[in-house]
């Protein structure tokens, strides 16, 4: 606050100039300087000393302004606490001085005190953005540099964020994101950053011609401006229009987010990385993203110690890993190690659902990729980690086993892996997706298989899975639970067949059950208000021919 202070000093002991000063005025300056002396005692956001700071705000003398709102300045520097009205009236006044002395003192100080949420509230709500923005056009850099910073502040404000959209802050905003000065880009990609967490908002970016100037701002030197750049496209790309309109006026963009993500910074990375992911939501981007040399990037970041960066990647290669294309490059660019190292990633389980999905795609339309999976050790760590996982984890390597076991030349691989140890129980699970998986990958070893020593060792929770399905309500799950039924019975071995048809005879598999349900859901009660949430004819149909098939399979 020196400088505050020798100014005040300075004019107090210039007797014309004190004779130009309104009583009041010199009274407050004498005020001040007292408070300034003690300020560790002093609350300047209260009573006398901010009635002193007012008088100067409000006089006419240019000099008495500026260091009111220097001193206003250094105050909020080192205290920047929730505040009144009555503080924010006298910073809103200097706020609208043609004076560029000023006008930065002002607009620090107001950015001080945006820090606080209440008072980023507050400052939009008395009207603060229309001088603000106002200040963003000045012609000094440090005016300009500070106003932004404020706006900045001010727009991590979820409140605040649509009411500076509407204010035609974005024009201005992108404009000085391409200011030749470092802090003033800085502060503006930062409020075009904060400006983007929300559908509308973003829409008005793209429509104001940002997007053109963040991509081009990734190229920037600047690790800050790369950082708020790319989580910005990041956000932008989650639209599926605004990823459209990308593909269609960006040729450069995936380029550029790609050779970022061997940044020396890992934030820029990570986001560099997210933003990717996101892009690669359409199938454009997924190829897109291999044919720009992605992958190897990819693969290294799965290897890395900073957990963020491994939850970039690792999402990143699933969204990429759905499009058939790129199954092979993918598994030839060295990705099923790390992905397998990934799945007992126990901290994290969203890491864990990440690589089982991508495993699962990779294994989804090819039957070497199914035994490069298998080969990799995928199967006997999912095995190892799923009956103790959480149900996120769970749902996806019971997928992951369902696509598996539609591979008949890995059905004896599996089966003698004790794959149905873990499935029968999966198939108790309170989540109707793991319990759908885990039958249908059930029911798919059940089918075809040279070898059934497997089936038998463990008939009895085959057979437990089928009946609990058949006496419950849902129809997929019936449909799953008959369709296993008529693979055991035409499997040709004696022993299962025997087996089967016991429990069938035995009421241990409820054909009768399934018959009835099927029934009900094919012809609902007409005097019900609405048909029940199952009712499916079609469904329903499909049950009954099951059933009709095993009565002739029996018979």
């Amino acid at each position: 606050m020196g400088c505050c202070m020798s100014c005040l000093r300075r004019k107090e002991d210039d007797n014309l100039y004190r004779q130009l000063l309104a009583d009041n005025e010199r009274d407050a300056i004498s005020a001040l300087l007292e408070y300034l002396e003690n300020r560790s005692e002093v609350d300047f956001f209260s009573d006398g000393p901010l009635k002193a700071l007012s008088t100067l705000v409000y006089s006419d003398n240019i000099d008495l302004q500026r260091s009111a709102a220097l001193a206003f300045a250094e105050i909020t520097e080192k205290e920047a606490r929730a505040v009144s009205r009555e503080v924010l009236e006298p910073l809103l006044i200097l706020l609208q001085s043609s004076d560029q002395e000023v006008q930065r003192a002002a607009c620090a100080a107001l950015g001080n005190l945006a820090i606080n949420d209440d008072n980023k509230v507050l400052i939009v709500e008395m009207g603060g953005l229309t001088p603000l923005i106002r200040q963003m056009l000045s012609p000094d850099i440090e005016v300009q540099c500070n106003a932004v910073g404020c706006v900045t502040n001010l727009a991590t404000q979820d409140a605040n964020k649509a009411k500076i959209a509407q204010s035609g802050a974005l024009i201005p905003l992108t404009r000085l994101a391409k200011s030749p000065d470092l802090r003033v880009q800085r502060n503006a990609t930062g409020a075009l950053l904060n400006m983007t967490h929300s559908p509308e908002n973003r829409k008005q970016l793209v429509d104001t011609g940002s997007v053109p100037v963040l991509v081009d701002l990734l190229s920037s030197p600047d690790a800050d401006i790369q950082y708020y750049c790319t989580t910005a496209l990041s956000n932008i790309a989650v639209d599926a229009e605004n990823r459209k309109m990308l593909a269609a006026t960006e040729p450069k963009l995936v380029g550029r987010l790609v050779q970022l993500m061997d940044s020396a910074s890992p934030r820029v990375q990570c986001q560099a990385t997210l933003a990717l992911r996101n892009l690669a939501s359409d199938a454009l981007y997924q190829l897109e993203i291999v044919r720009s040399g992605g992958l190897s990037n990819l693969v290294a970041l799965l290897k890395s110690q900073h957990e963020p960066l491994v939850l970039a990647a690792v999402a990143c290669i699933r969204n990429i890993s759905i499009h058939p294309l790129n199954e092979r490059p993918i598994v030839d660019a060295g990705f099923l190690g790390p992905l397998v190292d990934l799945v007992d990633y126990t901290d994290n389980p969203e890491i864990q659902c990440h690589a089982v999905s991508s495993l699962r795609n990779l294994a989804a339309s090819s039957d070497a990729n199914r035994r490069a999976l298998v080969d990799a050790g995928a199967v006997t760590k999912c095995m190892r980690i799923v009956l103790a996982s959480p149900d996120s984890v769970q749902s996806e390597i019971s997928a992951c086993f369902a696509i598996l076991a539609l591979a008949d030349n890995l059905k004896a691989r599996l089966l003698a892996m004790g794959i149905l140890d873990v499935l029968i129980p999966l198939t108790r699970s309170q989540n109707p997706e793991v319990c759908g998986n885990s039958a249908a990958a059930l029911a798919n070893l059940c089918s075809r298989v040279d070898d059934y020593s497997a089936i038998l060792k463990c008939y009895p929770g085959i057979s437990d899975f089928i009946s609990r399905f058949l006496a419950g309500s849902n129809l997929t799950f019936e449909h799953i639970a008959l369709w296993t039924v008529i693979q055991l019975l035409e499997s040709g071995n004696d022993q299962v067949c025997a087996l089967v048809k016991a429990d069938i005879d035995h009421g241990n598999i409820s054909l009768a059950s399934a018959s009835a349900s099927a029934g009900q859901a094919a012809a609902p009660d007409p005097g019900a208000s609405s048909p029940p949430a199952d009712s499916d004819p079609a469904a329903a149909n499909e049950i009954a021919n099951l059933v009709q098939q095993i009565v002739e399979l029996v018979k």
